[in-house]
């Protein structure tokens, strides 16, 4: 089932020049460069999949626009913060809370960096949890490579209803997932106290920064991702680089040296940490 269309400065401005050029159609990208599509074109509106749309009003660069069945709004949701679904150059989008871009797209498509990392965790075959599912993109990339079940966790509301605007999140309903996605709206350190021991092959930790949520940096939490990763599993713990240039502080070694008290076999890698469960 397609998703509800989704535009941006790009497209809309594409839609308007073709308008005004007089044609009938129009090839655009509705879905944030996953397919291509061919919109009709007439003066009030414009069709696509059955249905009519009106061309948009002023639009700001940077953002994401979906329809809600009156007017294009964007895709962001104040909730104490502003949570907002960001487009990139690379088609698969990355969302901001307060201004503050949650995953890295400089240098490639988000998507790419999440498959990277998924990587060197190899999913296939193996039951994983993902603590803090965001987007979705490492549960995606867990989906492609062949996982046999994730288990994925995201506290923030606004978030789980940025998924369901983009294409590039899986649906844990979909024919994709096979139902191999379990996708829970929780609080991964509270939730995890009720997890079985030794109940998953692999983990995968991509929490905000520590000053958002410090308790996921905590040493009592590792010893609780230690307790639910079997011997031999391996964990990737995604930490940036923050304030190395200011204060020279070494966030990846320092949490390295945490997940070694706590009985995992620790070292950088990529942007975070890679540790296998001794």
């Amino acid at each position: 089932m397609p998703h509800a269309p989704l535009l941006t400065l790009d497209v809309a401005r594409a839609l308007e020049r073709a308008r005004a050029a007089g044609a009938a159609t129009c090839e655009a990208s509705l879905d944030l460069g996953r397919s291509h599509a061919v919109v009709a074109l007439a003066a009030e509106a414009w069709s696509w999949n059955g249905s009519q749309y009106p061309y948009p009003g002023k639009l700001r660069d940077r953002t994401i626009y979906h329809f809600d069945g009156q007017d294009w709004e964007p895709a962001a949701r104040y909730a104490g913060s502003l949570i907002k679904l960001v487009p990139t150059p690379w088609g698969p989008p990355t969302f901001e809370i307060d201004g503050i871009k949650m995953l890295p797209t400089a240098k490639e498509s988000p998507l790419e960096d999440a498959r990277r990392k998924v990587a060197l965790v190899q999913p296939r075959g193996r039951t994983v949890l993902d603590t803090c599912g965001g987007l979705g993109y490492f549960a995606a990339c867990c989906l492609e490579a062949g996982v046999a079940r994730i288990v994925s966790f995201e506290k923030n509301e606004s978030v789980l209803w940025l998924r369901t605007l983009t294409p590039w999140s899986p649906d844990p309903d979909g024919a994709e997932a096979g139902g191999r996605l379990e996708l829970n709206h929780g609080d991964v350190s509270q939730a995890i106290a009720g997890l079985p021991d030794a109940s998953f092959d692999a983990l995968l930790h991509d929490p905000p920064r520590f000053g958002i949520a410090g308790e996921l940096y905590s040493q009592e939490f590792y010893g609780q991702l230690a307790r639910v990763l079997r011997r031999g599993g391996r964990l990737f713990h995604y930490t940036g680089s923050p304030n190395r240039l200011t204060s020279g502080r070494d966030v990846p070694r320092e949490v390295a040296r945490r997940l070694d008290k706590d009985g995992f076999r620790a070292e950088p890698a990529l942007d975070g940490v890679l540790a296998v469960r001794r």
